[in-house]
């Protein structure tokens, strides 16, 4: 059979795209190669419908194996009692997490997602906010949880779900806090770790597991693996979990995904990933303080974690959108991103989400966070000049040349 030549060709253009450029979409990461082989293994021939020792497809005897290794790896690494490794990926985990818990209809309250929240955590386009009623919570002026808004509104509006985490909040969550409001109001707590589990992984980050009743993550972010999703629980909620993933909302589960999961579980259980992580936040935190520096707005004044936002209007009077569009002209990308109070539409909101993990798996350090915010500080100020555009741009693609991704020659 003829080799695909046009698939092969898009590929090698995604390829130079991602190694001339700087990543700074912060749940965006570059896999091991190890990852990468996994992935791209003979595993995604074979259909398991089920779980170890219980499918409906002969031939699974080593699938059955690799799925153990992942959940006992999960299990090892986060401290969680009953794991499940089969979500396709975090939106399916968090609804497949909604329909073990509670019925259609039922009340839930998640972070708004001008404030940080995710769209499964109950905004109003999101399935979890249309078959279940939803309420939110935001920050307060300074860009924090404040929790007794949050417990106020709990108390209000009687949720039998709590969300507890994030997509674009760079500061700390108090899960403890979180369920003690849950316990007041008799709440399922449901803890969505996505952006900082490699952070919990390598103890930089507070933990909810063993406070919150089920905790959900996807395995790409700061975790460093594959598209998937994990979901934590309670053993005593586990039954209720698995029905959920498996028959109620998947079919056969993503072999070479899991398999792929399980070797980034391994990674994340090294000293040198704790070392990564560390060098992550090191990373998020000079380059917010440098931009700070430079004039830029940053919500909440800086960040604890991965990730920050940017107030484009008040920093550089353009939208998230302007902005994002003017730095993929020079091989930055960053994410258009709604702050806290924002009173522009979703699509295009006033901010920017910067985050450092992709960038620092390839390498980048402290000084280099210095290079990056000038680049940008660069870019805006020559936004109406082509010539100096395109000189940053081959700047900036010489820079990054001396930065490895794994996989990519």
């Amino acid at each position: 059979m003829e080799k695909d030549k046009k698939i092969e060709s898009l590929i090698k253009e995604e390829a130079r795209r991602q190694i001339e450029g700087i990543e700074l979409i912060a749940s965006e990461n570059y896999v091991s190669e190890d990852v990468l082989e996994a992935m791209g293994s003979i595993l995604t021939n074979k259909y398991s419908e089920g779980y170890p020792s219980k499918r409906y497809y002969g031939g699974n005897e080593y699938i059955d194996e690799i799925e153990k290794e992942a959940i006992q790896r999960a299990k090892d690494l986060f401290g969680a009692g009953y794991v499940n490794v089969q979500p396709y990926s975090g939106s399916p985990a968090n609804l497949a997490v909604h329909f073990a818990l509670i019925e259609k209809g039922d009340k839930t309250l998640g972070m708004a997602l001008d404030a940080g929240g995710h769209l499964t955590h109950g905004f109003k386009v999101s399935i979890s906010g249309k078959y279940f009623d939803s309420a939110s919570y935001g920050v307060n002026a300074d860009g924090y949880i404040d929790y007794e808004e949050v417990r106020e509104i709990a108390k209000s509006h009687k949720p039998k779900l709590i969300w507890a985490g994030f997509s674009a909040y760079s500061r700390i969550v108090d899960w403890n806090e979180f369920r003690k409001i849950a316990d007041e109001v008799g709440a399922y707590l449901v803890a969505d770790i996505s952006h900082v589990a490699g952070l919990i992984a390598a103890g930089l980050y507070p933990s909810p597991v063993g406070i919150a009743d089920v905790v959900t993550t996807t395995t790409h972010k700061t975790l460093r693996g594959p598209r998937g999703a994990i979901i934590m629980c309670k053993e005593e909620l586990g039954e209720k979990i698995d029905k959920a993933v498996f028959p109620g909302l998947q079919g056969g589960p993503h072999n070479h995904t899991t398999a792929a999961i399980a070797v980034a579980l391994k990674e994340a259980n090294t000293s040198e990933f704790k070392e990564y992580a560390k060098q992550i936040i090191a990373n998020s935190k000079t380059l917010a303080n440098e931009l700070k520096s430079k004039g830029y707005e940053i919500v909440s004044g800086g960040t604890d974690n991965h990730l920050f936002l940017l107030d484009c209007i008040k920093s550089c009077n353009m939208t998230g959108s302007e902005l994002s569009n003017l730095l993929e002209k020079v091989n930055i990308t960053v994410n258009k991103n709604a702050i806290p109070k924002d009173e522009r539409k979703p699509w295009d909101p006033s901010g920017i989400r910067i985050g450092t993990p992709a960038i620092t798996t390839r390498g980048l350090k402290e000084n280099d966070m210095k290079v990056v915010a000038e680049y940008i500080d660069r870019a805006v100020k020559s936004k109406d000049n082509d010539s100096e555009l395109e000189k940053l741009k081959e700047e900036i693609k010489n820079f990054m040349s001396s930065f490895p991704i794994p996989g990519i020659k």
